[in-house]
Parts: C-alpha cells; structure tokens; sequence
C-alpha cells in the first residue's frame, strides 16, 4: 500500500498539486495562476512539471485530479466547462499517462470536494452526504456509504444546470435560468453591477451588506432563496442525511447561512423540516485538493 498520492486541483483560475498522506494529511504543495486561455498543452506542460517538483524522491500510488464539469470521469475527458473556456473534449487522462506510470483519475470538482468532506470533514459519521459548493459557479457532489454516486454517464451532482427561474438569466452553456446563474458568487457579482452600479463583484455586494445596505441585504436574500429551492429539490428527489456547503461564498457565512437554513426548511414537507440537516465545510479551500487524492 503507498503511502501518498497526488491531488491536483484544476480550476479556472488556480491550478493546485499536493502530495497527500494516505491520511489525508498535506505533505506539500505547490499552486500557480492556471492560465486556461494558453490551451491545455501549455497547462499540461506545467501540471507536469508541479506534479513531479512535488512528489519529488516519494513514490505515490495515484494521481487524483479534480476539475470543473462536465467531464467524463469513465474515459478522463474534459468536455466543455464554462469555467475552462476552449476545453472541449480535452483527453486529460491519456494526456497525463504518457509522462506517469501509475493510475490517473479524473473527477468533478465538487465530487472531489464532497469526498474528502464525507471521509474527512464535516460528513464523517453521516451515511449520505451532499456537498454543495457555492463559490464562483455552484456545483454538487454526493457520497454513499463513502463512495461517489456519479451517475450514468458522470454527470450526477450537476445541480448548477438545475433550471430555478424558468426562461431567466443564461450563464455560459448552462441552460436559462439555472442556478448557476441566479444564485452564483458570479451571478451575486452580475446582480450588484445592475442594480447598485459598483464593479466589485460577489465581493463588494457582501462588504455593502456587512455595512446594512439595504438592497445588497436584498440581493443576497435573492441569491439564497433560489439555492434554498435547489437544495429543496434535492432533498425531495435524494433525502441526504446531511448536506455540506463549501466555496467562496461560504466565507461570509454569518450573512447567509442561518437564513439558508430556514429557507430551505420552508422549502420542504413540514414532516421533514425539523430534519434538515445543514453544516459548513470543515476542511474548507482544502477539500477539493485532499478530494482529488482520494479519488480511486
């Protein structure tokens, strides 16, 4: 059994490579401006370069990658993410296995997430666990008995494409409405720039709140309301014991979380109000990477 793997967190903005203990531990890791606009081989030069900088002498077991969907996690190919523009039927694994011996996974992002979140973090003792992370885009993950459910042809937990406001706002690919673009930090960002005029992003609406602006309160309440309908719906279709919620957005949780909470409660069957279960991320801008390396 080896003692290490590598993770790799693929984003849109950063790319992450950590050696991990089979603990879960982080040995060491390495992190650079991704630069997705260069095309993936000038990524892969690099992915390469930071995977074997950071195993160094170690011998590793696997390498995990986590990436932004759709992809196929079955064959290893990056399909189309909005958040990769340009990525279209990008064969990620078969890229990487001509400079690495040992097996290579590719996964969602938010899966990855959701694993470590379920072995490791705030999951660990819960049989069913739905990660959410609600960040620049919105994606899920969910983990049976440990294992990630991901559906026929890999796309399960892609409750960003989940239509909420029928025939509303499109984002990139994602479809009418979705709550990707109604509930994101981008859509949070989108809204404040149309409504209060400032270029500050999801994080200018959030600091106008924190002061009692009364329309930034508005839009955060707005963007709340519409995930709390999402995770209804999940709840109505999959019943999770627990749900996680990581990502950026989390990071102003004392803003948002309780009136998720109560939202989502009024959501559901009163029958199962009092069993909503909502808890915060423990391993929070970790548990994508240290997900990836947990990725068989």
């Amino acid at each position: 059994m080896f003692k290490h793997t590598i993770g790799v967190d693929l984003g849109g903005t950063n790319l992450r490579v950590a050696l991990v203990s089979e603990s879960g531990r982080i040995i060491k890791e390495l992190s650079r401006k991704t630069e997705a606009n260069k095309g993936p081989d000038f990524v892969l030069a690099n992915l390469v370069e930071m995977i074997k900088t950071t195993q160094g002498d170690n011998e590793v077991g696997s390498i995990g990658i986590g990436c932004p969907g759709p992809l196929d996690p079955y064959h290893g190919v990056i399909l189309s993410p909005p958040n990769l523009p340009g990525w279209d039927e990008v064969p990620l694994v078969q890229m990487l296995e001509q400079h690495f011996s040992v097996p290579i996974v590719l996964d969602n992002d938010a899966n990855a997430a959701a694993l470590a979140e379920a072995k490791l973090g705030a999951g660990v003792g819960h049989q069913s666990v739905y990660y959410i992370t609600w960040s620049t885009g919105i994606g899920g993950g969910f983990v049976i008995d440990g294992k990630l459910f991901k559906g026929a042809q890999g796309y399960a937990g892609e409750i960003g494409n989940m239509i909420i406001q029928p025939k509303g706002y499109q984002h990139a690919n994602l479809n009418a409405g979705a709550l990707e673009a109604v509930a994101s930090g981008t859509a949070i960002g989108r809204i404040g720039k149309l409504k209060l005029g400032i270029s500050g992003g999801a994080e200018e609406v959030f600091r106008l709140a924190e002061q009692g602006q009364i329309e930034a309160i508005a839009i955060l309440e707005e963007a709340v309301d519409y995930l709390a309908m999402g995770m209804a719906n999940i709840v109505h279709c999959i019943n999770p014991e627990v749900f996680i919620l990581g990502g950026g957005v989390m990071q102003s949780k004392e803003l948002v979380f309780e009136k998720l909470l109560d939202t989502v409660r009024g959501y559901v069957y009163p029958t199962l109000q009092d069993q909503i279960l909502i808890k915060p991320a423990a391993l929070e801008t970790k548990a994508g990477i240290i997900g990836a390396a947990l990725l068989r």
